[in-house]
């Protein structure tokens, strides 16, 4: 599930078990360096789209859901450095920076309609400890100060899911959405990245007038426009994605695009 992605074990906090624990907190992103895309709240979109390619992707065209491609291959995030560090001055979404806390949803219980929430914690989080850090709950066993932060970030970060899942239902019904494979030249085998979609730009402009209103006045004509913004980051991407070459994958890739161009002029010549 995505909820959880790249929390090695995650349990719920409990006032007991983790009475005495505390968190310090470790400038390293390395527990993302292998999550190539993420999900992305649409109140992110203006933020993120001078950075990442804003895609929406999902199960089947009625279950899509935003993502920021972070990586071209699986398991390879090209914004997390050798050293583990997120690339400086970019934005970093909030399913990031809500680790190593997250909200579960409880399973439906008896007079409830399962749309509560649980608080559950990274075990494996280094910045985890019962010495050195802030203390998650006071003597007295109620709330800190730190905890509640945490807490209210992830509040804040479902309410923008909720308004994300409705932006996904009002495009769906207006038929926005079209697909989009993306392939990027590599050494060897190019990649080919299937099961995206992104707005279409000419389904868009032939709105009625009353539709494009209503879309500019609860903000999502904003969020539209971002996303189609942050398309052309994909060179940026790729682009890093060429830096990580090892000197082998660079002559390689170097050799087939040299053919590639020899047999295009010859093509043109023979035409």
């Amino acid at each position: 599930m995505s909820e959880v992605l790249f929390y090695e074990r995650p349990v719920p906090l409990n006032r007991d078990s983790h009475k005495n624990l505390r968190i310090k907190p470790i400038p390293s992103a390395a527990f993302a360096a292998k999550a190539h895309s993420v999900p992305l709240s649409c109140v992110e979109f203006p933020h993120a789209a001078h950075h990442y390619p804003i895609l929406f992707a999902g199960d089947s065209l009625d279950d899509l859901n935003p993502i920021v491609l972070l990586g071209l291959r699986q398991e390879e995030n090209l914004m997390v450095d050798e050293n583990g560090f997120w690339a400086s001055d970019t934005y970093v979404p909030a399913f990031v920076r809500r680790y190593p806390f997250v909200l579960a949803e409880k399973p439906p219980e008896e007079g409830k309609d399962g749309d509560d929430f649980a608080v559950f914690l990274d075990e494996a989080y280094p910045g985890f400890g019962t010495e050195e850090g802030q203390r998650l709950f006071n003597e007295d066993g109620t709330d800190t100060e730190t905890l509640k932060q945490a807490v209210a970030f992830l509040g804040e970060f479902q309410q923008h899911i909720r308004r994300t899942r409705e932006l996904m239902k009002r495009l769906h019904d207006l038929e926005l959405f079209t697909s989009r494979t993306i392939e990027i030249k590599m050494p060897g085998k190019n990649v080919v990245l299937n099961g995206l979609y992104v707005v279409d730009e000419q389904k868009l402009q032939g709105l009625d007038a009353e539709t494009l209103h209503g879309l500019m006045q609860d903000g999502s004509l904003t969020w539209i426009f971002a996303h189609l913004f942050s398309l052309s980051n994909l060179d940026r991407l790729v682009q890093r994605m060429h830096a990580r070459f090892t000197p082998e994958e660079r002559a390689e890739f170097e050799a087939k695009m040299r053919e590639e161009a020899e047999n295009q002029a010859k093509a043109g010549n023979d035409a």
